[in-house]
């Protein structure tokens, strides 16, 4: 299972809600809203893109769990 970092780069790092860091990441508030939380992993060009304006590797924000 794949799982990300998101929430917690939100709250500790840029201190927003998730509409605002959905405006910094350039996606809409529905797919970030699951993203975050797990319920939908986003596809390849919509993790490059959250992983280009955080300026993070792709596997600083996402990581598999066994």
């Amino acid at each position: 299972m794949v799982k990300n970092k998101l929430k917690e780069i939100r709250m500790k790092e840029y201190m927003m809600n998730s509409s605002e860091f959905c405006k910094v990441l350039g996606i809409s508030i529905s797919t970030y809203s699951k993203i975050e939380s797990n319920k939908q992993q986003g596809n390849i060009e919509t993790v490059l893109k959250i992983s280009k304006a955080l300026n993070r590797k792709v596997e600083d924000i996402w990581y598999l769990i066994d």
